[in-house]
Order: C-alpha cells, then sequence, then structure tokens
C-alpha cells in the first residue's frame, strides 16, 4: 500500500464516520458492462415509452448522465426510466471489478472503530446486491443511493452526504467522504463536510485539488494505512 502523508494523517485521526463513494472508490461499476452499454440499453428502453433524442445532439454515454437528462426533458418517463437503470446497475455490479484496496478502508475503519456509509449517485438496490455478493456487509453501517425517482438528489446535491450524516448522528466535524470526480469534491463542499479525491486516472489529481478536495490520494491504500495510524 501506499504510504500515508502525514497530512493525511492529521486529517483522518478524529473521524468516527466515513463517507465512500461506490464507483471508483469500492469497485468499478461498469468493468464488465460498460456504461455505453448500459446507457444505450436504457435508451431501447426509452424509446419504446416514446423517447427521442433531440436531433443531432451527441449520443449520451453516461446512464446516469441520461437519467438528468431524461428529467429535464421527459420528467413525466423518469420513474421507469429509474427503475429500467436501477435494474441495469444491478446486472453491471455483477461483474463490476473490486477495488481491493478500496475494501482494506472498509476493514480499516472496523478494526479502528469507524463506522462506514457508502453514498452514491448509483441505485441502493444495485450496491446492496454488490455489498451482499461480496461479503462486505458487515463493513458498510448504511449505503444511501439516489432517491429513486429523483435526479435531483444525486451529486454534486449535498442531499444524499447529509441524509447519511444525519443516519449516523453525528457531526460534520468528525466526517469525512471520498470520491473519485468533481461532483463529489462539490457535494462535499456544499454539505461542508471535508472531502478527500482518490485520483485513479490520469489528470484527476489537478481535476479534484482545483475543486478543492481537502486531501488527494492516488491509491486507497493510503486511506487505508492512515485509518490503522
Amino acid at each position: 500500500m501506499t504510504e500515508p502523508s502525514e497530512s493525511l494523517a492529521d486529517l483522518l485521526r478524529p473521524v468516527k464516520h466515513v463517507l465512500l463513494d461506490f464507483d471508483g472508490p469500492v469497485c468499478s461499476v461498469f468493468a464488465g458492462f460498460s456504461a455505453p452499454d448500459v446507457a444505450e440499453s436504457l435508451r431501447q428502453a426509452l424509446a419504446d415509452l416514446g423517447w427521442q433524442a433531440a436531433a443531432g445532439g451527441s449520443v449520451e454515454t453516461d446512464p446516469l448522465a441520461l437519467l438528468r437528462q431524461v428529467a429535464e426533458v421527459r420528467p413525466d418517463l423518469v420513474p421507469a426510466a429509474d427503475q429500467r437503470l436501477t435494474l441495469l446497475e444491478t446486472e453491471a455490479v455483477r461483474s463490476g471489478r473490486p477495488n481491493r484496496e478500496g475494501e482494506a478502508v472498509l476493514r480499516a475503519c472496523a478494526d479502528s472503530g469507524r463506522s462506514v456509509s457508502i453514498v452514491s449517485n448509483n441505485a441502493t438496490a444495485a450496491i446492496e446486491s454488490y455489498v451482499e455478493a461480496h461479503s462486505l456487509g458487515r463493513y458498510v453501517a448504511r449505503v444511501i443511493g439516489r432517491a429513486p425517482g429523483d435526479p435531483s438528489s444525486m451529486k454534486p446535491s449535498p442531499r444524499l452526504l447529509l441524509e447519511a450524516i444525519q443516519a449516523e448522528g453525528g457531526g460534520l466535524a468528525d466526517s469525512v467522504f471520498v470520491g473519485d470526480a468533481v461532483r463529489d469534491v462539490e457535494a462535499g463542499l456544499a454539505a461542508s463536510i471535508g472531502t478527500i479525491g482518490y485520483a485513479n486516472k490520469p489528470g484527476k489529481r489537478e481535476r479534484l485539488t482545483g475543486a478543492g478536495a481537502v486531501e488527494v490520494v492516488d491509491s486507497m491504500g493510503a486511506i487505508a494505512e492512515a485509518l490503522m495510524g
């Protein structure tokens, strides 16, 4: 594992509640069933319900962005779109690629007496199916995915993070959020929760730092080591 920095260790020392994004920090959701393929499957299901993409527009390959697009253009289709996407995400996580260092973070939290909430724009049912299949339930206090039929609940909205903090009964000062996208950092800032950026791809370190992450790591292993420090 990567050796943690002193600043990361200092940041995590008082933390009692760790909030983790799912896709990236815990696993790669679309490693087997790719995001563009999921988006295409969702688009086909929506076409059967009368959805028509804007003529001449670019084809959306991010299924979560497509759900947001549906909410903007055809809000009447959102319940059906969300339900279909949930099924597709649940299928995708069956071939999702585990992040072993992310799992080490879960174990480090348990060993150090910290609680973990998974807070994600993915569907709760899909995340829970992954957690159960990989025997991670004993490490995860709760799973909070997007509100069914309400894409506005997704990050960068702080809603899901604040829901997790409220459910835990803790405070903002003793919580930290780990995410790998700018929208995660934006949600953390909006919720007044310090956010650690996980730069798992080239260029992310600069983007996450620029967005306001309090720390940026290239490896979840650095977080696991710091939690045990």
